[in-house]
């Protein structure tokens, strides 16, 4: 899924033009994402919960070179499917 797909199924819902769906498409993945900054999670019903969640420090292997490199802590977003999206698909 790609944002012009999710601008062309705004489009033909609201019957507007392409700009204007682009647009709707880019503040609402602006606001998720502000979301997910401000409060750490977003949920969105009947399809599931993102959240932040933080990484550990440690060590990984290049399997090109098989030398040992150091990954730094950080944070990265999870994805939990709702039950009604589980049993959809």
């Amino acid at each position: 899924m790609s944002k012009a797909f999710l601008a062309a199924v705004l489009q033909d819902s609201m019957n507007c033009t392409g700009v204007v769906a682009q647009r709707a498409v880019n503040d609402m993945i602006e606001a998720i994402i502000e979301e997910l900054r401000e409060e750490g999670g977003f949920t969105l019903p009947s399809f599931g919960t993102f959240t932040v969640c933080e990484t550990r420090a440690r060590q990984a292997v290049n399997p090109r070179t098989g030398e040992a490199v150091a990954v730094s802590a950080g944070r990265t977003v999870r994805f939990k499917a709702s039950p009604g999206l589980k049993q959809s698909v």
